[in-house]
C-alpha cells in the first residue's frame, strides 16, 4: 500500500473492481459538484460499498461505508432522456480508507492508501490451462445484454482481469464481492471464486 492520500468518496450499492465500469445518474448537488470538479481537474474519486443508509441522503438515516473501495475516473458523460446527468466511471486501483469525514456540502472525504498490486496498471499474469473453465464462464456472462452494454474490453489471457470481471459479474451478494475485492492475491481470488460458484451449483469439470 502507498502513502496516505485524500480523495472524495462516492458510496454506492455496488462493488467496483479495476477496469470495471458503472453507469450512474447524477442529481444530488454534492455529486454534481464532484463530477464538475473531477472533469475540470482530471481527477477521480473513490467508489465504496454502503454498509448502512441509502445512496441518496434521507433525513434521519446516516450513511456508513466499508473501508475497501476502488478509485475510479469518469470515462464518459451525457445528458440522459430524463434530463439528468449520466456518467460512466471506470475502476483504476483498489484502496483501503482510514479516517473518513463529511464536508459542509455532505460529500464524503477519506484518507486512503492505494494498492500497489490491485490496479489496472498491474503487469498481466498468464492464465494456466486448468483455469479454462473460468474463462469460459466469463465469456458466457459477457454474452448477457446488460454486460454487453458495459462495452468491457476484457483480456482473457490475464489472470488479474479474469478475477476482477468474474468477481463483478457472478450473481452473489455484494458482501461476497467485497470480500473478493479485499483479497490481494489474484490466484487466491480465482480460487475463492471457484469455490463460491461451486457452492451455488456450478461445476466447470
Amino acid at each position: 500500500m502507498s502513502e496516505l492520500q485524500e480523495i472524495p468518496i462516492f458510496p454506492l450499492n455496488s462493488v467496483l473492481f479495476p477496469k470495471g465500469k458503472i453507469s450512474l445518474q447524477i442529481f444530488e448537488q454534492r455529486y454534481l459538484d464532484l463530477v464538475a470538479s473531477s472533469l475540470k481537474n482530471d481527477m477521480g474519486f473513490g467508489v465504496t460499498l454502503l454498509k448502512d443508509g441509502y445512496e441518496v441522503i434521507k433525513p434521519g438515516k446516516e450513511q456508513t461505508m466499508y473501508s475497501i473501495g476502488t478509485y475510479a475516473r469518469i470515462v464518459d458523460w451525457t445528458q440522459l432522456d430524463n434530463g439528468l446527468l449520466g456518467i460512466t466511471v471506470e475502476g483504476v486501483k483498489k484502496f483501503k480508507s482510514g479516517q473518513c469525514w463529511c464536508t459542509d456540502n455532505a460529500l464524503f472525504m477519506a484518507k486512503v492508501r492505494f494498492s500497489d498490486r490491485d490496479a489496472s496498471t498491474a503487469n498481466p499474469i498468464p492464465i494456466e490451462d486448468d483455469r479454462s473453465g473460468m474463462t469460459q464462464l466469463l465469456q458466457l456472462l459477457e454474452d448477457h445484454p446488460a454486460v454487453q452494454d458495459m462495452n468491457l474490453n476484457i483480456d482473457y489471457e490475464n489472470l488479474w482481469e479474469l478475477g476482477w470481471r468474474l468477481s463483478e459479474l457472478i450473481p452473489v451478494a455484494l458482501v461476497i464481492k467485497l470480500e473478493l475485492l479485499e483479497l490481494d492475491d489474484p490466484w487466491e481470488r480465482i480460487k475463492v471464486i471457484e469455490e463460491t460458484i461451486r457452492f451455488f451449483g456450478y461445476d466447470d469439470d
